[in-house]
């Protein structure tokens, strides 16, 4: 180990080590690190690696206007008047000029700015549809490790790419609103197969029972599990059926744990972001032998057809090697 990596290593095991003791600006400094990614995240990952798997991540999605952001705060009300303490990611949509997390989802969870025993961090997507990158999982892994028994992440909720909550949640849960849609456009958007929970959100609206019943009926033609997802009702500015949605997540997180399914989904997890990793590596070199004088002066030759695209990486490649 070099003195570099040493003195790396030892600044971040202080920052941990300071943020498990409630060191609320050392927990902050720990999550800009993850978010940046580069070194010292990679230090953080490899020490925070064998001290997690503690905590149950639950996973928030649904189309944006949902509601996820008022349920999840009144959710968070219900989780600590039971003495539960729970750190919550909030990914939200990049800024255009900063790159950093717009913020909308924290402000609508200031209710619980000045209670310790919830954390709140509002991640950016960095322009990433589903915006759950390589920092959510290694954010959510930290948390665990520095104690945090529950991690909630909470989708921006873009199109179809919002099922990727699923590679990332113990529990999802799939936040809907009164007149959602047939069941061709549910399906369409995948959430009928990755939801462990179901929420009809703003139920105070025309329609709830209408859309609840749709999702029963769509349950009821796909194959059945272990696991049969509950249809609740909320009322998110109320904080109506916030009780029963956190009776829900504990009663499958219960289950999960029972049947073994947890620990499969764990596995499984950590197989993606091996996965993710590589691809994101890959993606680096790749643009190291791009960016390179060599690459310039192919990249004339293929202008100019002396050579096709299939031998000019070649040559790269083999620079690589």
């Amino acid at each position: 180990m070099t003195p570099t990596e040493g003195s790396l290593t030892a600044d971040v095991a202080s920052l941990l080590e300071a943020a498990r003791t409630g060191h609320r600006r050392a927990l902050a400094r720990i999550m800009s690190h993850v978010e940046r990614g580069g070194p010292q995240a990679r230090e953080l990952g490899a020490l925070t690696f064998a001290q997690s798997g503690n905590a149950h991540t639950v996973g928030m999605t649904g189309a944006p206007g949902s509601g996820k952001s008022t349920l999840n705060s009144a959710v968070a009300g219900v989780a600590r008047e039971r003495g539960e303490r729970l750190a919550v990611l909030a990914i939200d949509p990049s800024s255009p000029f900063s790159g950093g997390a717009i913020l909308g989802d924290r402000v609508r969870m200031s209710d619980h700015t000045f209670d310790e025993g919830v954390y709140i961090r509002s991640m950016a997507t960095r322009g990433h549809l589903g915006g759950l990158t390589l920092a959510t999982p290694l954010a959510a892994r930290v948390l665990d490790a520095l104690g945090w028994p529950w991690v909630v992440i909470e989708t921006v909720g873009v199109g179809q790419v919002e099922t990727e909550i699923v590679g990332a949640a113990d529990t999802t849960v799939v936040v809907v609103n009164p007149g959602w849609g047939d069941s061709v456009q549910a399906n369409k958007a995948g959430l009928m197969e990755i939801a462990d929970i179901f929420v009809v959100n703003k139920a105070d609206w025309p329609g709830t029972s209408e859309t609840s019943r749709d999702i029963r009926q769509m349950l009821d033609l796909s194959a059945p599990g272990d696991w049969d997802p509950p249809i609740l009702t909320s009322v998110g500015t109320t904080g109506e059926g916030a009780a029963e949605l956190w009776d829900a997540i504990c009663a499958h997180r219960d289950h999960c744990t029972a049947s073994g399914e947890l620990e499969a989904r764990r596995a499984a997890r950590v197989e993606t972001e091996l996965d993710e990793v590589l691809r994101a590596s890959i993606a680096e070199r790749v643009k190291a032998l791009t960016d390179g004088p060599a690459a310039e002066q192919l990249r004339e030759r293929l202008a100019r057809r002396e050579l096709d695209p299939y031998a000019a990486a070649e040559v790269l490649l083999s620079q690589a090697r």
